[in-house]
């Protein structure tokens, strides 16, 4: 089991579309982060900045560009980027200083100001880069990967689109309770049927917006949180950010098709399965352990996913988990108790660190009329494209 590192601080900037840019965003998240801390940020020895491909050359170095809109002091700076798995790896790089002694507090900020509608390719021409081929030959955009994705846990394992409305309808009631979310009203799942059809067979309100947001987190060694007052600090014990597993058998954004099988049998268990996994082998927890999870319900058939890959339930066994009220607040794991995507829509590069936010916050007790009673441990779990793992256990 890895050291473990403490959460001091967390903080966001509301999701919705404000119009400015994502260093805004991101600065207030930092600040927010730092009054949590109760530190200065002159008190830290390094940032990280989860980058973002939409703000030009500043949001390819955010580290550097949230170091100078907070004020330059000196600290070490890092940017990186793994698409929605950006903050997870912003995290993990974090924590890796922490442990190796080269900082004792590390700031970690992520904020995107994203496109009206969907996500869309760079320009330029790249035959040789399969995120352009897929909307250059085939016309995908992600909501169609979504349906595809649908369709599979349709005909394998008798999902129904009522099924896949029910976790917008749990999502959004949870999400009508945080006052960081974009989306705060309460949806019925006739209101999912009637909106329309995107990707057959998700609809609208089956599918997560595109948003502008920021999130923050200060992080530091356990020394320097007792040293600053945290006695009882909650902490990361685990970070995986582990690749796929040749072949792939399953087809994966933004790839065409899948890996032959022919000479090689695909691996026993799927890319998202071997993420959870791993961070369960580091913590020393398994999925019996988990007081809460905060999911990348991408679209409402996603999330029914990921309760199997975590090991939640059984494989096909999702929608009996969310029909048995399992996974909503007060059930026996709650999932998406934040709102999820459904609520906040998807600001990539801020995105998963807005997950480790929910935790600390589930974790310490202080999330208001959607805590999770008792809360002792969390996970959090995404997938960025290219093959990027991200999960994050955290304990208190």
């Amino acid at each position: 089991m890895t050291q473990e590192v403490a959460v001091l601080g967390v903080g966001m900037h509301p999701w919705g579309k404000w119009g400015r840019s994502f260093v805004e965003y991101g600065v207030a998240a930092a600040q927010a982060a730092l009054a949590d801390a109760g530190l200065d940020w002159r008190d830290i020895g390094s940032i990280i900045g989860a980058d973002t491909v939409r703000g030009g050359y500043p949001g390819y170095v955010a580290g550097a560009t949230f170091a100078k809109a907070l004020g330059w002091q000196g600290a070490r700076v890092t940017s990186v980027y793994a698409a929605c798995a950006s903050g997870a790896q912003a995290v993990d790089t974090a924590r890796a200083q922490i442990l190796s002694g080269l900082a004792d507090a590390v700031l970690v900020v992520g904020a995107d100001a994203a496109p009206k509608g969907f996500f869309r390719p760079a320009g330029g021409d790249r035959p040789d880069d399969p995120d352009w081929l897929r909307f250059r030959i085939l016309g995908a955009t992600n909501p169609v990967y979504f349906g595809l994705y649908a369709r599979r846990r349709m005909a394998l394992h008798g999902d129904t689109t009522d099924d896949f409305a029910q976790v917008k309808v749990k999502n959004a009631a949870m999400g009508a309770l945080n006052p960081k979310a974009r989306y705060r009203s309460p949806v019925t799942a006739e209101e999912v049927a009637a909106s329309a059809v995107v990707a057959d067979p998700l609809r609208l309100l089956d599918i997560c917006a595109t948003s502008d947001g920021g999130a923050a987190v200060v992080l530091s060694s356990m020394e320097f949180a007792r040293r600053h007052g945290h006695a009882e600090p909650v902490r990361i014990r685990a970070v995986s950010t582990v690749t796929p597993r040749y072949p792939n058998a399953v087809l994966d954004l933004p790839d065409i098709a899948t890996d032959s099988a022919v000479a090689v049998d695909p691996p026993g268990e799927t890319f998202r399965r071997s993420i959870a996994r791993t961070a369960y082998e580091e913590a020393g927890v398994g999925p019996e352990d988990l007081s809460l999870a905060e999911v990348y319900d991408l679209s409402t058939a996603l999330e029914l996913q990921w309760y199997e890959d975590l090991g939640l339930c059984g494989e096909g066994e999702g929608v009996k988990l969310l029909r048995d009220g399992a996974t909503a607040l007060g059930g026996r794991i709650p999932v998406n108790v934040s709102g999820g995507l459904a609520s906040f829509g998807e600001a990539v590069p801020a995105q998963a660190i807005a997950q480790v936010c929910e935790l600390a916050w589930q974790l310490r007790g202080a999330a208001g009329d959607r805590q999770v009673a008792g809360a002792r441990v969390g996970i959090s779990a995404n997938q960025g494209l290219f093959g990027h793992g991200s999960a994050v256990i955290a304990v208190r």
